[in-house]
C-alpha cells in the first residue's frame, strides 16, 4: 500500500498529494498521514467525491487515512454548474451599511431564483457571511438546505481567526476553489 506524508504541508498541497497518489493505481488503497483536521476533512471530501472509501483513526492530533478505490472512475458526465464568488462582506463599492443591506437582498434573491447557483464560495473577507454574527446567515442557510454547496476558504476563515465560527457549509481549500471555478459553466463573482 502506498503511503503519503503530507503532515505540515499547506492548503491545497494534502489534496493535491493525494490526487497525485491515487491518480497511480487503478485500484486498491493508499494510506495518507495528516496532522490538520482540516487538511483531513479536504482530503475527506475529495476522496468521497472521487468514489473512493474512506476510514480514517485519529491519534494525539495525527490523522491515518486509508483511502480503498474499488474500480476505475467512468468518465463523469459534466453537469450544468453556475458558481458564485463572494470575496467582501459587502455587495459593490461605496458605503459598507448599504453593501451589507444590497448582499442580504442578493442572497435572499438568489435563494428564491431558478436556477440556483450548484456553489458558492467566500474568499477573502467574504468568508465573514459565512460565520458567526452575519446578517446572512438565514438566507444561507436555505441555500444550503436546498442543495446550494457553499464553502468557504480556510486560509481565509484562518487569516480572519474565523475558523472556529464557521456556521454553514465546509470549509475548502484552493484545489477545490480552482476545479470548482475551472468546470463552471458561468461564474459570477461579487
Amino acid at each position: 500500500m502506498t503511503e503519503i506524508d503530507v503532515r505540515g504541508m499547506p492548503c491545497p498541497r494534502p489534496v493535491v498529494e493525494t490526487k497525485k497518489a491515487l491518480d497511480k493505481i487503478k485500484t486498491g488503497s493508499i494510506k495518507v498521514i495528516l496532522d490538520s483536521k482540516e487538511s483531513c476533512l479536504n482530503v475527506e471530501r475529495f476522496a468521497r467525491n472521487q468514489g473512493c472509501k474512506v476510514a480514517i483513526n485519529e491519534d494525539k492530533g495525527i490523522f491515518h487515512m486509508e483511502i480503498s478505490k474499488e474500480k476505475p472512475q467512468e468518465a463523469k458526465v459534466k453537469k450544468s454548474a453556475i458558481v458564485v464568488m463572494i470575496t467582501s462582506a459587502y455587495f459593490g463599492h461605496g458605503d459598507e451599511r448599504l453593501g451589507e443591506i444590497l448582499m442580504k437582498s442578493f442572497l435572499n434573491t438568489l435563494w428564491d431564483s431558478d436556477p440556483k447557483p450548484a456553489k458558492i464560495i467566500f474568499i477573502n473577507e467574504g468568508i465573514q457571511l459565512t460565520t458567526e454574527g452575519s446578517e446572512v446567515l438565514d438566507a444561507l442557510k436555505l441555500l444550503d438546505s436546498n442543495g446550494v454547496e457553499i464553502h468557504s476558504c480556510g486560509t481565509c476563515l484562518e487569516f480572519y481567526g474565523l475558523k472556529e465560527k464557521l456556521q454553514v457549509g465546509v470549509i475548502s481549500n484552493m484545489y477545490d476553489i480552482v476545479n470548482s471555478l475551472l468546470t463552471a459553466d458561468k461564474i459570477i463573482k461579487i
